[in-house]
């Protein structure tokens, strides 16, 4: 370790001393005895005695009187033992606060997140963070896929999480797949679909979640729904249908079971695979690296292992 040296004036000077000296005159003014003190200090009495007569030069002042009893601080020794206790004192509080630092999450988390996921599944696992972490900061950024990688390009977030295939070249966690149900009050099959007059209620985006809806629309029907309501916001696309303005495909996730109600579980024909939609952690290596970002990692992998990946069943 470095020599420090720390300033206290003194006949307005500035005199030095550093934390070995200041422990030499914590251990002299503790033991009283140049045997002791140097026993404890694993040093020879001639050279304890040498470094004492150094420290006392370097002040200016004798600090301690010699006799055959031992050693006696001098008013200018009380001083000196008191400013070497509270520097010793200082120094192991400042170690205990940087071992906080090394143990404890600290910084800002830039969390860059699809809306779906952001108004939904997200809060959950953010109170939990914040819980454990209470000295944690937390940005967060919500949007479309799209829009999260964007905000990851240009630096803005440390953490995306996206929706559907993420095409991203970085570290890429898969964090759950979630099911896709057509929602309706009174439809009760999908087959239903070709007689019913009742709107399809579809949520655009930017995204590839419209186009997969598409998809598998026409490989189900050959014609287009008879009437079609396009909202912007996945939300409005759920209250309409929950309102019973007309029939909606949405994601689990957007789902509590509490809603009255039919839902339909929505199936590939060709492969009698069920149509679901998944979810990824995407970032940088370098940002999982930061050790605010691991924590979220982790309560992040706790909260998906509690849901249901239809991928195993």
């Amino acid at each position: 370790m470095g020599v420090l040296r720390f300033p206290i004036p003194c006949k307005g000077e500035n005199h030095l001393t550093t934390t070995t000296e200041a422990e030499i005159i914590k251990i002299l003014s503790e033991e009283k005895n140049m045997r002791k003190a140097a026993e404890r200090l694993f040093l020879t009495q001639p050279a304890l005695s040498q470094r004492l007569q150094t420290i006392e030069k370097d002040w200016g002042a004798q600090l301690f009187i010699r006799s055959q009893k031992g050693l006696t601080a001098t008013p200018a020794g009380e001083l000196v033992i008191q400013y070497s206790i509270d520097t010793l004192t200082q120094k192991e509080e400042i170690f205990e606060k940087i071992q906080a630092l090394n143990s404890k999450v600290h910084g800002t988390l830039k969390i860059a997140c699809a809306s779906i996921v952001g108004q939904t599944w997200l809060p959950k696992v953010l109170k939990d963070f914040v819980t454990l972490y209470p000295d944690a900061k937390i940005s967060l950024i919500t949007g479309w896929s799209s829009e999260i990688v964007k905000a990851l390009y240009e630096g803005e977030a440390h953490v995306g999480i996206v929706r559907g295939q993420a095409e991203w070249k970085g570290k890429k966690i898969h964090l759950f797949r979630d099911m896709m149900y057509l929602v309706d009050k009174e439809i009760e099959a999908v087959d239903d679909i070709l007689t019913t007059d009742r709107p399809f209620i579809q949520f655009k985006s930017d995204s590839n979640y419209y186009q997969e809806i598409q998809l598998w629309w026409q490989r189900h029907f050959s014609s287009n729904p008879r009437r079609q309501i396009i909202v912007d916001q996945i939300e409005t696309c759920k209250q309409m249908a929950m309102n019973g303005i007309g029939y909606a495909i949405l994601p689990s996730i957007t789902l509590n079971g509490e809603e009255k109600v039919n839902k339909i579980p929505l199936v590939n024909n060709e492969k009698d695979t069920e149509l679901t939609r998944d979810t990824w952690l995407i970032g940088y290596e370098a940002s999982f690296e930061l050790r605010q970002v691991a924590a979220f990692v982790n309560v992040v992998m706790d909260h998906a292992r509690c849901l249901y990946d239809y991928s195993k069943k």
